[in-house]
C-alpha cells in the first residue's frame, strides 16, 4: 500500500498556503462499507500507552469542545490496525498513510465523509493532490457526526514495507463532498508527520506542517472553504 501526502499550509517543501481546488473525482468506489454508530466519542485516553497518536494542535481531546484533528493507530494483529479519526469538516476529514514523508505518491486515504448527517467511509488513493476513490476498504467502520465534528474508527490491513512492517508517514485532511455525486474535492492537509513505526505507541508524532498557525487557521476557515467546494462540485 502506497502513501504519501500534500500539505494545508503548503506542498512538501515549501509554506506557500494553499485553498482547496475543486476538482472532483470520476472513479466509482468498487467495495462498499456498512457504518455502524459510534458508542462514544473518540478521545486521546491511552495516547502513548495503548495507541499511537497523532493531533494538531498536539493538545487535542477529540472529546472535548474545542476544535482539533486527530488520528490514533493500534497495532490490532500483524498488519491489522484499529484506527480513530476526528476533525471539524462539513465536507470530508481523511487519514493517509504514506511509504516515505511525500504525500501525494498513489497514497492510500480513508476517508470519513458527511452524507447529509450521516457518516459515509470511502477508500482513495491520493496522487499528485487529487483522489480517486478505490477499492481500499475497511472493516468494524463506526462513525458519528455532531455539528460539524467528524468521527469515526475502522480497522484497515496495511501493507508491509521495505523499512519496516508498519513503517508509514501520516497525514489528516480535510476537503469538500458532493453527497449527491458521491464526490471528493481536492485535499488540504492539516497535519503530516515524517516516517514512523504504527506499531511503536510510544512515539511522539509531530506535526511536519511548520506555520501550525496558518495551518489551524485554515481549518478553522473549512466550513467556509468546504461550503463553496461543494457548491462547486454539484455544479459539475
Amino acid at each position: 500500500m502506497a502513501t504519501n501526502m500534500t500539505t494545508a499550509a503548503g506542498n512538501n517543501t515549501n509554506n506557500t498556503t494553499a485553498s482547496p481546488t475543486i476538482a472532483a473525482t470520476t472513479a466509482t468506489p468498487t467495495t462498499i462499507t456498512t457504518v455502524g454508530t459510534l458508542p462514544s466519542s473518540v478521545s486521546n485516553s491511552d495516547c502513548k500507552t495503548g495507541k499511537l497518536c497523532a493531533a494538531e494542535p498536539s493538545s487535542c481531546n477529540p472529546s472535548g469542545a474545542r476544535s482539533c484533528f486527530f488520528l490514533s493507530a493500534k497495532q490490532n494483529n500483524g498488519q491489522s490496525f484499529d484506527f480513530e479519526l476526528s476533525g471539524e469538516s462539513n465536507g470530508y476529514i481523511a487519514a493517509t498513510l504514506s511509504t516515505d514523508s511525500s504525500l501525494g505518491g498513489n497514497d492510500s486515504t480513508y476517508v470519513c465523509a458527511n452524507n447529509n448527517s450521516a457518516v459515509k467511509f470511502i477508500g482513495a488513493s491520493l496522487d499528485n493532490g487529487q483522489l480517486t476513490q478505490t477499492d481500499l476498504s475497511g472493516s468494524n467502520v463506526r462513525g458519528n457526526i455532531s455539528g460539524n465534528r467528524i468521527q469515526c474508527t475502522f480497522t484497515a490491513t496495511v501493507s508491509n514495507t521495505a523499512v519496516r512492517a508498519a513503517s508509514f508517514a501520516v497525514g489528516i485532511s480535510t476537503g469538500p463532498f458532493n453527497s449527491t455525486s458521491g464526490t471528493l474535492g481536492n485535499p488540504v492537509f492539516v497535519f503530516r508527520s515524517s516516517v514512523i513505526n504504527l506499531q511503536n505507541v510510544n512515539t511522539t508524532v509531530n506535526n511536519e506542517i511548520t506555520n501550525h498557525a496558518i495551518t489551524f487557521q485554515l481549518s478553522l476557515m473549512q466550513a467556509l472553504l468546504i461550503s463553496v467546494g461543494v457548491l462547486g462540485l454539484s455544479m459539475q
